[in-house]
């Protein structure tokens, strides 16, 4: 049994609504946590019960180092230091305060979150390859708007194949650009979730933040710039070989994808995964892969991407 005496300040944000938090740890750490005011008794095994005080302490270290705890950190922090306790949970939590060009604060959830903006900030080319909800496009994007914000880059460009899932593009209503706004929707979801959108729209009539499907690309050369190439399992192997070859003195690129959910006509094969055996061994480009440890959406969310996991892995065992 281990006693763990914790400031008063901030228990509610500590514990959790109806102590959510404390029964996350519990389940991650098969620990009994029991509640006396500011004090706790945790019950387990003797290793259990260290790792759930060293959760405890970082969780105080933080607040003293004047770092404000939002909705979710406590079970962010939990996983990281389960997964790791050798961690410090000051680099994944006070490292990212510096991005302050965004309007929300972002700060990486996993540990391959972390590697993910500390491989943007290394390399000029980082691909970032995993299931949907681990903040592949929405960290790339925090990171761009801060460039942007800090004068590193002098304009943010968005791009995304626009590839038919299950209804075709000549069926749509509207000109070209009406057809394909449908399909940049989530980044301007995302650019709009970051920064004022009064000011996003100012930028993007003065061009400096572009979003537009990944054709208008061709023939282009991007000088100074900070390019996200979503979605990119879904370009072919000519689309991915021009978007590499689009990169210009002073820019930055982020290529993320889903190899899972490849939406490609007639089975034809993905850039992305061409692209990931082509240039795995030239220097200066970062890989970062994604599982469903790192999906930070609702918790079933990481669930389903297991399920769907096991399902394709008996698939092939039975084929």
């Amino acid at each position: 049994m281990k006693k763990i005496a914790l400031p008063e300040a901030g228990l509610e944000t500590l514990y959790g609504p109806r102590d959510a938090n404390l029964k996350h740890i519990e389940s991650l750490l098969d620990v009994e946590i029991r509640t006396q005011g500011s004090e706790l008794t945790v019950e387990g095994e003797p290793a259990a019960e260290q790792r759930a005080a060293l959760i405890f302490d970082q969780l105080r270290m933080l607040r003293d180092e004047g770092y404000t705890l939002a909705n979710g950190d406590v079970k962010t922090a939990a996983e990281l230091l389960v997964e790791n306790d050798g961690l410090d949970l000051r680099d994944y939590f006070l490292k990212s305060t510096q991005r302050q060009g965004t309007r929300r604060r972002v700060n990486p959830k996993s540990v391959n979150q972390r590697r993910y903006l500390d491989a943007i900030e290394q390399f000029d080319i980082v691909f970032g390859v995993g299931p949907a909800g681990t903040g592949k496009t929405y960290l790339a994007m925090a990171q761009a708007v801060n460039d942007l914000v800090a004068k590193r880059v002098s304009r943010i460009i968005l791009a995304r194949p626009a590839v038919e899932a299950g209804e075709k593009l000549g069926f749509l209503p509207g000109d070209l650009q009406e057809k394909v706004n449908p399909y940049l929707r989530p980044l301007h979801d995302a650019l709009f979730d970051m920064m004022d959108s009064e000011k996003a729209v100012r930028l993007m009539d003065r061009g400096v933040i572009e979003v537009a499907p990944l054709a208008f690309m061709r023939g282009r050369t991007l000088n100074d710039a900070f390019v996200i190439l979503d979605e990119a399992q879904n370009t072919t192997s000519e689309q991915m070989k021009m978007f590499l070859t689009r990169l210009g003195f002073g820019s930055k690129a982020v290529v993320t994808g889903d190899i899972t959910q490849i939406d490609l006509p007639n089975a034809r094969l993905s850039g992305l995964v061409e692209a990931l055996k082509v240039v795995r061994d030239v220097e200066g480009i970062g890989f970062v892969y994604f599982d469903e440890k790192d999906v930070v959406r609702h918790k079933l969310v990481q669930q389903i991407v297991k399920a769907y996991d096991r399902a394709s892995n008996g698939a092939r065992g039975n084929g």
